[in-house]
């Protein structure tokens, strides 16, 4: 082919991220052939509603033959910015099958059916790039499957989801609860008319378990992800983490445990105030890779938005595309490793426990004892009387999930203790 015969680009979805790819694609046609050494043509734009109002789009770009244009054998490039499984992991499908290469920004189905996708793109010798998958417009996804692919990393950790980050910071900040952030979210823009997905932490744990596949080699799927969202976080939470001199944050960890398999986690976490993750604003996300010899990397950024996420999928596709110009393939998905997931119970943590407790002699040692037993060492008590009542709130020292939630269970039968136990990781400085 020649220089200026142009590599076909399909582009299914053409919402709030794919209107602005495909503006991108048309205002910036001339920098982008320059960058990738043949032009770029949209040929058509899958939808669902041809009648819906797109401004600035070419309707006669428009189809809701989503089916036959994904698996047109002449299109080289097809973008997938539907979300959700299907049809999106059927039409991706079909698009490797007629030979194209594939940019998506589907972390739902990555971490789902990502190994029948990157199987299928194997077999047939083709790209799945996804940097848009994990947080917007950080670049996180090339330097874990490049740039990193020399060193051993031994712990991703961050904030992946921006509306949890928005929601926090302002019960935090202005004092808000957990009802009126939300609804301030929604009205921005930064969480959906059903916010489940966000503030119930499937969305991050999506994102950490294409993380932790990665970094560590090995086929994470979302059913090996422990996590929880933020919706029971309460203002009482919030007032417990300042006090102690920390924020709280909703964590993504994925880390090497001593026995060589993979912790994988998203949970409700106090963050110490000296710790880089705790300055982190808004909506905004950040994720800090730890490896043997680069050490400590921090990548911060926008992680969400048109405008961001749009970045991040033009830079997939200019790579994408200049592979197929060169007739070239980028890394293919690594699973050498081939690691086990670590049980939920056996991962370590430090936790923060919050109880409401007759105020009497013999309930602080009773409780101690209650840790005690499961073999839970206490770093530090605090205690707020309340009348006749009394708020212990209690910092452990590391120990295994299934020691610390048998310790509250055994605390939950006592009658010297109000049942509603809150329970919460503290993340080290």
């Amino acid at each position: 082919m020649g220089k200026s015969t142009p590599l076909k680009v399909a582009l299914l979805g053409c919402g709030v991220v794919g209107s602005q790819v495909a503006r991108l694609l048309i205002q910036q046609a001339d920098d982008l052939r320059a960058r990738v050494g043949r032009p770029l043509q949209l040929v058509g734009i899958a939808v669902r509603d041809l009648s819906k109002p797109r401004p600035g789009i070419d309707p006669g770009l428009l189809t809701d033959d989503a089916a036959g244009l994904a698996g047109r054998a002449d299109v080289d490039l097809v973008i997938e910015l539907l979300g959700g499984i299907e049809p999106a992991r059927s039409l991706i499908l079909a698009a490797i099958e007629a030979g194209a290469a594939v940019v998506t920004a589907n972390k739902a189905l990555l971490a789902t059916e990502g190994g029948t996708i990157f199987a299928a793109a194997e077999a047939a010798g083709v790209d799945v790039y996804y940097e848009a998958a994990v947080a917007g417009a950080i670049p996180i996804v090339r330097p874990l499957r490049e740039s990193l692919v020399g060193d051993e990393i031994t712990a991703v950790l961050g904030i992946v989801n921006g509306t949890t980050n928005f929601i926090l910071d302002r019960m935090h900040t202005e004092g808000s609860d957990f009802a009126s952030a939300l609804a301030e979210a929604q009205e921005l823009g930064y969480a959906e008319a059903d916010p489940t997905a966000d503030v119930g932490g499937y969305d991050a744990a999506a994102k950490a378990s294409i993380l932790a596949s990665l970094a560590f080699h090995s086929r994470v799927g979302l059913s090996d992800v422990d996590f929880e969202g933020i919706d029971a976080v309460t203002s009482a939470d919030i007032d417990a983490a300042q006090e102690m001199g920390c924020v709280v944050k909703l964590l993504a960890r994925c880390a090497l445990s001593a026995d060589g398999s993979i912790a994988v986690g998203v949970h409700p976490t106090m963050v110490p105030l000296t710790h880089p993750l705790a300055s982190i604003p808004g909506a905004y996300n950040a994720i800090m890779v730890e490896s043997r010899n680069a050490g400590r990397l921090m990548f911060m950024g926008p992680g969400a938005g048109g405008q961001p996420t749009a970045s991040a999928v033009l830079g997939d596709v200019v790579t994408a595309a200049r592979n197929r110009v060169r007739g070239t393939r980028g890394p293919a998905e690594s699973t050498y490793s081939g690691r086990a997931i670590t049980p939920a119970g056996a991962v370590a943590s430090r936790y923060y426990a919050s109880l409401s407790v007759n105020d009497e002699p013999g309930v602080l040692a009773a409780v101690a004892s209650a840790f005690a037993t499961q073999s839970v060492s206490l770093q530090a008590v605090r205690q707020e009387s309340l009348g006749e009542r009394a708020r212990l709130g209690v910092v452990t020292h590391l120990a295994r999930q299934e020691q610390v939630v048998a310790a509250v269970a055994e605390l939950d039968r006592m009658p010297e203790v109000t049942p509603g136990i809150s329970l919460m990781r503290v993340e080290g400085a």
